[in-house]
């Protein structure tokens, strides 16, 4: 009696990246009311900069109270607005945007669709790009999410193009060319290729030959390229972040076909840390995109009231610089106690320079190399050590042993329990792992004592045997 979309299951709810999250919600950690709960490291959340936003806010009350110049702005604010969005609002936007990028990239505001949250931009997009049945390629290991944003009402296929630990999960011309044969033998046909720069969940940055392989790749196969740029405020240490639109500038295509099938999704949920205030955006050269995604806009629309409280704090310049500086500051610091922590128990990460989030290698913790020791594991760290981690299975990671584990959403003092509850279990596994290695030397050596002793015993001469 129901739609074919609310009985499928490709929403991807049943992922392990969800149900760590259902598990944390049962029974989540407070240091004094539940100081036994599991620690939520799985949410890419920034709440390390919210006294920056709080004190400016407290600085300028009028905002808050929805006045300009001591008047109330709510009746207009509250009359119906065009799904265009405030003018005021994109033209902060876009400066912001290009501030981040050190302005070395410049953004038209006639250009720009806001969206409720990139989630909402990103799926808008594929509406525009791409026909149920067609496909969209998706270096992996990446955005659990995406199995939802991109596929589940829009009906496009995901071709994943699988990328290593061998060389830091970098993409390679070779496997954008392996993800596009592999889909055509599949008679899928590849619309465009979506990245996320910086890496969720690797916290990376794109290097400059990544960028040139993907527009290379653009250009010879007639596709798209979708840059998800979310985390590009969050680069806190060298190299540098550059955009999909610098890379493309810097090859001189701003007056070719290209540069119209170049697309970036960007939103404040991660940079300025407020997920909850559903703001995000698609930013695109192609003239009829931007129509068609504006139109589509108002499925998911953004509250006047909350584009009127962000355009004055977006245009508080000398507050924007500061909080870049500091925010970035904070994530280095917080990022270098989690890898320090997780160093002093033997597990490493691999090397980042962005994001809210550490790429952690536990290889080495499987029972064996399979996706079955790797959901085990999981279901260790979450029931039993208390901390809900995302496992690398459910980011699509080619390799077991691989989590995402998340460090800004959460107190210093919380982030040393979750440090000490890692150190416990590791030294629990070594023990045990020394006592099993123990009894299994041990038995192998009494096997051998045995069967020596029992092919002496055949071997020697039986005194009686001449009497029988």
């Amino acid at each position: 009696m129901l739609s074919s979309k609310v009985s499928c299951n490709s929403h991807g709810q049943d992922s392990s990246y969800f149900l760590g999250w259902q598990l944390y919600e049962n029974n989540p950690f407070h240091e004094v009311e539940n100081p036994t709960g599991i620690i939520q490291m799985g949410l890419a959340e920034n709440q390390l900069s919210f006294d920056l936003v709080e004190s400016w806010l407290r600085k300028n009350p009028d905002v808050m109270e929805l006045k300009k110049g001591g008047e109330s702005v709510f009746r207009e604010l509250a009359f119906f607005q065009d799904y265009h969005g405030l003018p005021t609002f994109k033209n902060e936007l876009v400066e912001y945007m290009a501030k981040i990028r050190g302005n070395k990239v410049k953004f038209d505001p006639n250009n720009l669709v806001l969206a409720a949250g990139a989630t909402s931009a990103n799926e808008t997009l594929i509406f525009c790009l791409a026909d149920p049945g067609e496909a969209i390629l998706l270096p992996t290991p990446y955005y659990p999410g995406f199995d939802r944003d991109l596929k589940w009402r829009t009906g496009v296929e995901i071709v994943p193009v699988h990328c290593w630990s061998s060389n830091g999960f970098r993409i390679t011309m070779f496997a954008l060319e392996e993800a596009y044969e592999r889909a055509q033998k599949l008679n899928l046909k590849v619309k465009g290729v979506l990245i996320t720069n910086p890496s969720n969940p690797l916290g990376t940055t794109m290097t400059k030959e990544e960028l040139d392989h993907l527009i290379t790749f653009a250009v010879a196969k007639n596709i798209h390229v979708i840059s998800d740029e979310v985390f590009s405020g969050t680069v806190f240490d060298s190299p540098g972040f550059i955009s999909i639109l610098e890379a493309a500038m810097d090859r001189n295509l701003e007056n070719t076909d290209v540069w119209s099938r170049i697309h970036i999704v960007y939103s404040l949920s991660k940079d300025l840390g407020l997920p909850g205030f559903r703001v995000g955006m698609i930013y695109s050269n192609n003239k009829t995109v931007v129509g068609a995604s504006t139109k589509m806009s108002s499925f998911g629309l953004v509250s006047s009231q909350t584009q009127y409280l962000l355009t004055n704090v977006l245009a508080s310049k000398r507050f924007t610089s500061k909080y870049m500086k500091e925010n970035q500051k904070r994530l280095k610091k917080r990022k270098e106690m989690l890898v320090s922590g997780l160093k002093k128990s033997g597990i490493e990460c691999l090397k980042s320079n962005a994001g809210l989030f550490c790429w952690v290698d536990m290889r080495h913790l499987l029972s064996s190399n399979t996706l079955e020791a790797e959901t085990k594991l999981w279901n260790q760290m979450v029931c039993d050590v208390g901390l809900n981690i995302s496992p690398g299975s459910s980011f699509h990671c080619s390799e077991p042993g691989w989590f995402r584990v998340c460090f800004a959403n959460m107190s210093r003092g919380t982030l040393q329990v979750a440090m000490r509850r890692i150190k416990d279990f590791v030294e629990r596994s070594n023990f045990m792992g020394r006592i099993k290695m123990n009894y299994q030397q041990n038995m192998s050596s009494l096997s051998r004592k045995l069967l020596s002793n029992w092919v002496r015993k055949l071997s020697s001469p039986d005194p009686n045997e001449h009497e029988r």
